[in-house]
């Protein structure tokens, strides 16, 4: 099934609600005039929740997608779909994509 790609202004949470941001776009491709992100693009995330060391392992720092479309690449790079997965450190938590563009899709 179809996704829609991710985009620089797609809302990008950690599981606690703090805030994920990729650290490198894709200017290439840009949908709705904004660049998209690709799989090797980290993501650093800001106003997690999670209490640090000794109460929880938080608070979410960075986190890295690990699954991203399977047909559509830029600079060799896949593209991510708001349904690609991450993987947040250093709690292993997940990222959550809240809200994305509705015009383009990919697989």
């Amino acid at each position: 099934m179809p996704g829609f790609l991710l985009h620089v202004g797609a809302q990008v949470l950690c599981s606690h609600a703090g805030q994920a941001t990729p650290t490198v776009p894709n200017p290439r491709v840009t949908v709705g005039g904004q660049p998209t992100v690709t799989l090797a693009s980290p993501y650093v995330v800001a106003g997690c929740a999670l209490p640090p060391p000794p109460a929880a392992n938080g608070p979410c720092v960075t986190a890295q997608f690990v699954s991203a479309t399977t047909r559509i690449t830029s600079n060799g790079q896949p593209v991510l779909l708001q349904d690609s997965q991450a993987i947040c450190t250093p709690t292993a938590t997940p990222l959550l994509v809240i809200l994305t563009q509705i015009r383009v899709s990919g697989m």
